[in-house]
């Protein structure tokens, strides 16, 4: 009787088990990004409105650009969002990404101590940088090869400076940006951190951070970030269909919107930017 009724039992869920639509798995795309999107919670939030809107679920590994890039390169993941539009352009021509657009921006800012010694308050980013040279100012670097770091590299020769990273003046923690601030804050030093993730820094300490924004507004701190689809011809396992409707879902209406309203402290942190 046993024997029957197992047999039975497995000829139930042969015959039936299609119909009874037990809990199918979701499709996962896979991201490499950048730890500001990450910090944020920018990505949690948009990551909840992409699955009940598409049915797929976003899974991320949050790092610096570079690693993110190498992450493209090794066919480890199925699309990137990240911020540094010169080394984005390249993995492009390089044939390992393709469809790349631009999603938002937000600027990038020098923070330090309110009493300021080195007194860069509200002068443009050449000025800023120079003053902080002349003084030997304590600043910190992430020196991680990320997006913030690749800027903060780009900042310093523009201005005509020599990078200073043999000075004692200068550290590099090798470490995210938030680590970053908290490792300046602690030293009571200067560095160069995106507005969003300030804006979350600012927030984990009820509003009264010891750092503050003392360089922002030039030109030459906007901060674009854009999303880069593997390039299946490169890396035939990646997922080219669910990384193609993240694409045409992050840039659309519905989702630029939601970047442009996402808000820490009552501020924005980023503002949406996609072409159509």
């Amino acid at each position: 009787m046993k024997l029957f009724t197992i047999a039975g039992l497995c000829l139930c869920l042969t015959v039936l088990g299609p119909g009874l639509n037990l809990a199918a798995e979701e499709p996962v795309l896979m991201m490499a990004t950048t730890s500001s999107t990450d910090n944020t919670g920018l990505l949690d939030t948009l990551a909840s409105e992409f699955r009940k809107a598409a049915g797929i679920e976003l899974r991320w590994t949050a790092t610096g650009t570079g690693k993110a890039l190498r992450l493209g390169e090794n066919c480890d993941v199925d699309i990137l969002m990240v911020h540094a539009p010169a080394a984005e352009k390249e993995f492009v021509e390089a044939g390992y990404g393709i469809r790349r657009r631009e999603v938002m921006h937000n600027d990038f800012v020098i923070t330090g101590p309110e009493g300021d010694l080195a007194n860069i308050r509200g002068k443009s980013i050449r000025e800023a940088l120079t003053a902080l040279r002349t003084r030997s100012a304590l600043f910190v670097s992430r020196g991680d090869n990320s997006g913030t770091h690749k800027k903060e590299l780009f900042l310093w020769k523009a201005a005509g400076l020599t990078v200073p990273e043999k000075e004692s003046w200068y550290v590099q923690t090798g470490q995210g940006m938030l680590s970053t601030i908290h490792i300046a804050a602690e030293r009571q030093g200067y560095t160069l951190t995106d507005r969003g993730t300030y804006i979350k820094y600012e927030a984990t300490l009820q509003g009264n951070p010891p750092l503050t924004i003392l360089t922002d507004g030039d030109p030459a701190l906007m901060n674009q970030y854009s999303v880069i689809q593997i390039n299946p011809e490169h890396c035939a396992n990646v997922n080219a269909g669910l990384a193609r409707k993240f694409i045409e879902w992050i840039v659309g209406a519905d989702a630029q919107k939601l970047i442009g309203n996402f808000k820490l402290l009552g501020k924005p942190l980023f503002t949406p930017n996609a072409k159509p």
